[in-house]
């Protein structure tokens, strides 16, 4: 292959990401189960889909103008990723985050050249941390004539996670049962559930959260920190039509899993994948042997290693 120069190649290393299968934690009596590795994007995370297609879906439309300011709110991997596309495509970029979030994830963003906002919470995300990140993200927008590509209400992000979706179909050979993923903005759920009803239509989808903060399954808002979800309201492009099941899942047994899986299968992740790890283990046991499930290492651990996560 030609050496290239071209920086769009940098763009272009974003997905086509490898599946791999849980071979000792899922046993011999269950169904399989399949890990796609989004850690493998740029930035470690599948998060670049879906900041690749806000801003590129924000371009072709004319609602972001050339080296315009992007603002958003983030705890941290859409962040980096928006920090990274923005790089490359010549956009400044300010970010309102938090403490709460890994600090690894937020020095990406500063590497990236991305301005910081850090609201503090250390209690950790509490129920108003995002609303509240939010509110600052539009005051900025206001300030600095800027584009807002307002993760939770952006439809672009959806297709963003289409192609993965697509991608599950082809290295599985058009058999998967069932999906679970962690739930924030629901992009990449909606995206790969509806990838897979196209040429599925039995496929069952299934929702995680937090089993702190259950919203999605009509519980209260409660503080908890397994990053990338539970942000303690409903996501609002996601509807009850677009899902069969919610599990939620304690922070201490993601977080476990997160270790397990590292120790125990090579895969070095950090708690929201542990949470989608546990429900699908859950999924495999409940469908039996013949089931194949499909779930994402949503990012790379080593984003965690800060932390407490991989220090027990």
């Amino acid at each position: 292959m030609a050496a290239t120069s071209d920086r769009a190649a940098l763009l272009g290393a974003i997905g086509r990401t490898p599946v791999v299968r849980l071979e000792r934690l899922a046993g011999p009596e269950v169904g399989e189960v399949w890990i796609k590795l989004e850690s493998a994007n740029p930035t470690g995370s599948y998060k670049d889909r879906m900041a690749l297609a806000m801003i590129e879906g924000a371009e072709r439309s004319g609602r972001l103008r050339p080296e315009q300011t992007v603002v958003e709110y983030t705890g941290g991997s859409t962040g980096s990723s928006l920090a990274f596309v923005c790089a490359v495509k010549g956009h400044p970029l300010r970010i309102v985050t938090s403490d709460a979030f890994a600090a690894e994830k937020l020095a990406t963003m500063r590497a990236f050249g991305a301005q910081l906002e850090v609201i503090p919470s250390p209690a950790g995300i509490t129920p108003d941390l995002i609303p509240s990140m939010m509110e600052r993200a539009a005051e900025i927008v206001e300030e600095v004539d800027g584009y807002a590509t307002d993760q939770f209400r952006n439809g672009d992000m959806i297709d963003g996670y289409v192609e993965l979706g697509r991608e599950l179909l082809d290295q599985l050979d058009g058999r998967v049962d069932a999906f679970c993923s962690y739930v924030g903005t629901a992009g990449c759920f909606l995206g790969v559930t509806r990838a897979l009803r196209s040429e599925l239509p039995a496929v069952h989808r299934v929702v995680v959260e937090p089993a702190e903060s259950p919203v999605i399954s009509g519980g209260a808002p409660g503080t908890h920190h397994i990053e990338g979800g539970g942000v303690g309201f409903w996501p609002p492009l996601l509807s009850p039509d677009d899902f069969d099941e919610v599990i939620a899942v304690p922070e201490a047994k993601a977080m476990e899993m997160a270790r397990r899986v590292a120790r125990e299968e090579g895969l070095l992740c950090g708690p929201s994948t542990g949470a989608n790890i546990v429900v699908a283990l859950e999924l495999a046991r409940r469908l039996g042997p013949d089931a194949r499930i499909a779930t994402p290492n949503v990012d790379s651990g080593l984003k965690y290693l800060d932390g407490d996560l991989h220090a027990a």
